[in-house]
C-alpha cells in the first residue's frame, strides 16, 4: 500500500501559513498512525503463522497426562491419502512408496528414564503396503497397538523458567526465515502465545532502527518476552559476545532472576524442566559459571578449557555483576588479541579469561549440554537413548542437519522425557522416539549402550576425539546393509494425547546400502506412521 500527498489548491483562498502549518502537521500525523499501524498488521499475520504451527494440545493435569480419545468406533486405519499427497510433493517422494502404520497406546507410568527399552512384541505386523500415488489406497482395518510405558515427566508448557534471562547475538539475515524464532517458542514459551518466563535479551548486527523495532513486536507476539538492541557495526564478534553479559545485567527484564545465559541463536533446549532442575543444584545467590566443554577433544586442545557457547553459558547474577563492572578492561583490545586462537577472537574464551584472571571461580560442567561440534551423519548422537538439555550446530553448513523444533513436538503430549527415548522390539527394530525408526536386518548383534560412530570432527579426527564424553564408540553401520534407517520428518499433536509421526526413508540414501551397491532410481521411497494414542 503507497500513500502518497499531492500538493493543491487551497479552498476559500486561505493562504495562512500557521493555517498551511497545522493541516501538515496533521497529515504528517496520519502518516506515521498509517504506517505503524501497517507494520503492526503485518507482524500480527507473520506472529499468527507461528503460533499456528505450534501444537497446542489439550491437557488436564498430571503428567502432563491426557483425556483418553472418544470412542471411534470399529476400528479404521485407512491412508489418509490427501496427507500423504502433501507429504509427498513437500519431500518429494516418488509415486510408487513403501507405506507402513502402526498405533502405539502409551502408559504414563512412575519409573526412572531408561536409555532404552526392550519390547516382547513386534514394531510392524506384517510386510510394508506398496502404495501407487496414482491409486486411491483400500480401507484397512487396524491391527491391535504397540504397548509401551513411558516414565512421568512435565510438559513444557508447565515450566516456570523466570529465574533465567537468556542473551543471544545474531544478524538479521539468521532471522528472516522466521524458522530460528519458531525454535526459539518452544524453549521461550508455553506453546500457547505466552511467555513461559524466561526472558531474550537480543543483540543484532547489521540490522537497522526499523527492523529492531519490526522484530521486537514479533518477538512480543509469539509470546517472547524479548528485549533488542543493535550492535556497533565496527564491534569484533568476540566483544558483542561478552557485551550481552551487562546487557543481560542491566536489562529491565532483569527482575528477580537468579542466573543470566549466554547461547548462539542455532542452541536448542528441549527440557526446560530438566535444565532448571539442574541449575537448582547450585547456590544461584554465589558466583557460579556453568557451561560445558566441546565434546571434541581437539576443539578443547583448539579454544582451550572453557563452556563452549553453542551449549549454553549460565552465569548467576552475583558474577555477572562482577564481569558487568571489569568489561571495559575485559573487552579491551589487548584482551581481545588474548583471545584469538587462530581462528580469530573467540567470546568464550574471553570470558574464560575475564573471569580467571579476575575471580576464583572456575568453570562448573553440567551433563546434558552439548556443543556439538560434530560433522556429517549426527544418528549415532541422537539414537543413543540420551537425554539431552541442549542442542547446538542442527543447521547444516560444515556441521549436522536435524530439526529439534519437530523432533521435540511429541514432548508437549507424552512429556519432556519422552524425547528420544529408545524401544527395542522382537522384529529388530530400534525406535528413537521423535528422530528415527531403524531396522537391523541380520540382528541386533552389538552393544546398544554404546554410541554408534556415525558422525565426523572437525578438523584432525584422530578416532578418539569423542572418546571422554561419549565414552569409544562402535563402528557405524552406514553403507554395511545391516542398517536401514526411516527419519522423523512431520510431527502433529493432536487433540487428546494423540501424537502423529511421519518417519521416511528416501530410496537413494547411500547410507542403507552396502559399499559399492548402485540401485539408484530402483526401489521404493518408504513412510512409516506411526500414531501414539494414551492407554
Amino acid at each position: 500500500m503507497a500513500i502518497v500527498w499531492r500538493a493543491r489548491a487551497w479552498p476559500f483562498g486561505y493562504r495562512s501559513p500557521h493555517i498551511q502549518g497545522a493541516v501538515k502537521r496533521v497529515g504528517l500525523l496520519i502518516l506515521v498512525i498509517a504506517l505503524a499501524l501497517l507494520v503492526s498488521w503485518r507482524y500480527r499475520i507473520i506472529a499468527g503463522d507461528i503460533k499456528d504451527k505450534v501444537a497446542r494440545p489439550q491437557r488436564h493435569g498430571g503428567n502432563a497426562g491426557f483425556a483418553p480419545p472418544p470412542d471411534e468406533g470399529p476400528a479404521d486405519c485407512s491412508i489418509n491419502v490427501t496427507s500423504l499427497r502433501a507429504l509427498q510433493v513437500r519431500l518429494e517422494l516418488g509415486e510408487q512408496l513403501e507405506y507402513a502404520e502402526r498405533r502405539i497406546e502409551y502408559a504414563v507410568k512412575n519409573m526412572a528414564r531408561r536409555p532404552l527399552m526392550k519390547l516382547d512384541q513386534d514394531l510392524l505386523l506384517g510386510d510394508f503396503h506398496t502404495i501407487n500415488m496414482s491409486d486411491a489406497p483400500m480401507p484397512a482395518r487396524c491391527n491391535p497397538p504397540l504397548k509401551v510405558t513411558i516414565p512421568k515427566s512435565p510438559t513444557p508448557d508447565t515450566v516456570n523458567a523466570s529465574e533465567i534471562l537468556f542473551g543471544i547475538s545474531t544478524t538479521m539475515s539468521r532471522l528472516k526465515d522466521l524458522v530460528t524464532i519458531r525454535e526459539w517458542s518452544y524453549w521461550l514459551t508455553d506453546g500457547r502465545g505466552r511467555s513461559n518466563g524466561a526472558g531474550l535479551v537480543l543483540l543484532l548486527v547489521d540490522a537497522t532502527t526499523t527492523e529492531a523495532e519490526e522484530l521486537q513486536v514479533l518477538l512480543n507476539e509469539v509470546g517472547i518476552s524479548a528485549e533488542v538492541h543493535l550492535a556497533g557495526k565496527k564491534t569484533e564478534m568476540a566483544e558483542r559476545y561478552l557485551s550481552l553479559i551487562p546487557k543481560l545485567h542491566d536489562s529491565r527484564l532483569n527482575v528477580h532472576r537468579r542466573w543470566l545465559a549466554l547461547c548462539d541463536d542455532d542452541t536448542f533446549f528441549p527440557s526446560m524442566h530438566g535444565l532448571l532442575a539442574n541449575l537448582r543444584q547450585h547456590n544461584h545467590s554465589t558466583p557460579h559459571y556453568i557451561g560445558a566443554l566441546s565434546e571434541d577433544i581437539h576443539s578443547v586442545e583448539r579454544h582451550g578449557s572453557q563452556a563452549f557457547g553453542g551449549a549454553g553459558v549460565f552465569l548467576s547474577l552475583p558474577l555477572a555483576s562482577i564481569i558487568s563492572r571489569i568489561y571495559s578492561d575485559c573487552s579491551s583490545s589487548s584482551a581481545i588479541a588474548a583471545a584469538d586462537s587462530g581462528w580469530g577472537a573467540q567470546g568464550d574464551i574471553l570470558l574464560r579469561r575475564c573471569i580467571y584472571e579476575n575471580t576464583e571461580v572456575r568453570l562448573t560442567t553440567m551433563l546434558g549440554l552439548y556443543q556439538l561440534d560434530i560433522t556429517g551423519d549426527a544418528s549415532g548422537f541422537y539414537e543413543s537413548g540420551n537425554k539431552p538439555l541442549s542442542l547446538h550446530h542442527y543447521k547444516g553448513g560444515q556441521w549436522h542437519v536435524a530439526t529439534p523444533n519437530e523432533m521435540a513436538k511429541l514432548s508437549r503430549a507424552l512429556g519432556e522425557d519422552a524425547f528420544l527415548m529408545r524401544y527395542q522390539t522382537t522384529d529388530d527394530f530400534i525406535l528413537s522416539v521423535g528422530y528415527s525408526v531403524a531396522q537391523y536386518p541380520y540382528g541386533i548383534d552389538f552393544d546398544v549402550l554404546q554410541y554408534e560412530r556415525t558422525f565426523g570432527a572437525v578438523g584432525d579426527d584422530k578416532g578418539f576425539n569423542f572418546d571422554y564424553v561419549f565414552g569409544p564408540q562402535r563402528k557405524s553401520l552406514s553403507g554395511t546393509g545391516r542398517k536401514i534407517g526411516w527419519q522423523l520428518m512431520q510431527t502433529e499433536v493432536k487433540r487428546n494425547g494423540v501424537v502423529r509421526q511421519v518417519y521416511v526413508r528416501k530410496k537413494d540414501d547411500a547410507r542403507w546400502r552396502r559399499e559399492g551397491e548402485e540401485s539408484e532410481g530402483e526401489g521404493s521411497d518408504g513412510i512409516i506412521v506411526l500414531i501414539w494414542m494414551p492407554g
